[in-house]
């Protein structure tokens, strides 16, 4: 394997391996709170929001309502990517990383005092709505930066899908700690979670925010970055040039995701309202059992990542996307049984598929990109499928269940986007031995070397 040209620009010998750990563990553990924020958002909502905030609803309108909210975080997140992908791709990728921690933290802190459509009516929804987007906006522009710090520190391609993967391991992780939060809250305050025990976790993670925070000032910038600078080789408008140089990039990596992004949402957002209101499965059963499911994650995304070193990116990603097809009719087979083991069991079995493409992702993503264009490109082609894959799904979860009565309906759901990410993920280069250093494409634009 080549290693990587970084010269100066990169500090050599124990002292890189020192760096590259830290901008490893800063990337994972800020990854892991906005996904917190965010994912916590994801589980009140299926458990009290429709209650709350769209009280006059039939349980059915009020869980889309709630969920149509929820959605618009999504929306958000190509915003954020175009937003801070731009100065990502200007500034540098730990200066935006701050940026996208403060906003994501500042917005979910902020929903632990929205009133409810009682005190102030429609008006709580709105306000949620404004909050839900800025948390988009936020991990929008969090993702690129993450999986960049962590894979422009790795000095030789074959450890750069392994050392990429971390920033994914933030997702489970932020996954596991909601979940956790919730159940202790709800422990804590029973019947009183629904109207003042669900906010503690919402103004828990100003703590988190400022964990991160701390983590993330004492890293460097990284040597591809620092070597574009030195070059003069940083572009003025960084996401125009993409646009304009990697639509096809952009593109396929949207739609490569919706194999991994759509069933991760039915099976962590909206089997709350489908098992807790269908399947008579309680509250606390469910945040256990998807806990348990984040927890098998921690292992197997790096694991996943660690195997597309050694079988090629898009070779590992396809055998994901096969997998995830097919796993959907095992998973509703499972939950249809109303059995609280096989429900257990198909949870807890649910994210495997998706992390055999989780855990290459984002090498395969970011590495389709030349340098001064990686996070603007990376960011925009990953946060566009949460628009057509992510936001969507737990509404189309909903429809599907509502028109066909069975969840096999959402099962061809799930096969329809397989087949979809089969077909994108084949168009994708695979650059799994490229030196990400070098650039792909050397022409500048007229109104570069701003530097």
């Amino acid at each position: 394997m080549s290693t990587l040209a970084l010269d100066r620009h990169a500090p050599a010998g124990p002292d890189a391996a020192q760096h590259l750990r830290r901008a490893v563990i800063a990337a994972t553990i800020g990854t892991t709170i906005e996904w917190y924020d965010f994912f916590l958002y994801s589980i009140v909502t299926g458990l009290v929001f429709a209650k709350l905030y769209f009280p006059q609803s039939d349980p059915l309108t009020g869980t889309l309502q709630a969920f149509a909210v929820y959605a618009v975080g999504f929306l958000a997140r190509p915003v954020g990517a175009a937003i801070f992908g731009h100065y990502g791709d200007r500034i540098g990728r730990k200066s935006t990383l701050i940026a996208t921690l403060i906003l994501m933290g500042l917005a979910t802190f902020a929903v632990a005092f929205v009133p409810t459509y009682e005190s102030v009516g429609i008006w709580g929804a709105v306000i949620l709505t404004l909050l839900r987007f800025l948390q988009g906006v936020g991990v929008g522009g969090e993702w690129g930066g993450s999986v960049l710090l962590s894979m422009e520190w790795t000095r030789t391609n074959a450890h750069r899908g392994f050392a990429a993967s971390w920033p994914q391991f933030g997702v489970p992780a932020g996954l596991f700690l909601a979940n956790l939060v919730v159940l202790i809250c709800s422990e804590l305050s029973g019947p009183a979670f629904q109207t003042w025990g669900w906010r503690i976790p919402f103004a828990l993670s100003i703590v988190l925010v400022a964990i991160g925070l701390y983590i993330r000032l004492k890293i460097l910038e990284t040597p591809v970055f620092s070597r574009l600078v030195a070059e003069k080789r940083i572009e003025r408008a960084p996401m125009l040039q993409v646009l304009k140089r990697h639509p096809k990039e952009i593109v396929v990596s949207a739609l490569a995701r919706l194999a991994e992004q759509a069933p991760f949402y039915v099976f962590t957002a909206w089997i709350f309202s489908y098992a807790t209101g269908e399947l008579k499965v309680t509250r606390d059963f469910l945040l256990v059992a998807v806990m348990c499911a984040s927890f098998v994650s921690f292992f197997s995304i790096p694991i996943f990542g660690h195997m597309s070193d050694r079988l090629g990116r898009r070779r590992m990603y396809l055998v994901g996307a096969i997998v995830t097809g097919l796993f959907g009719f095992a998973y509703f087979g499972m939950l249809s049984t109303g059995s609280a083991a096989w429900i257990f069991v198909a949870v807890i079995l649910s994210l495997v598929p998706h992390d055999m493409m989780y855990g290459p992702q984002a090498a395969l993503i970011a590495e389709a990109f030349t340098p001064r264009l990686r996070y603007s490109g990376a960011s925009l082609g990953y946060q566009l499928a949460s628009v057509i894959a992510g936001g969507p799904a737990p509404l189309i979860a909903a429809a599907l269940f509502a028109h066909y009565h069975t969840g096999y309906a959402i099962g061809w759901y799930i096969a329809a986007c397989a087949a979809v990410s089969i077909i994108a993920t084949l168009m994708l280069p695979d650059h799994t031995n490229r030196d990400v250093s070098a650039e792909y494409d050397e022409a500048i634009s007229s109104r570069s070397r701003a530097a």
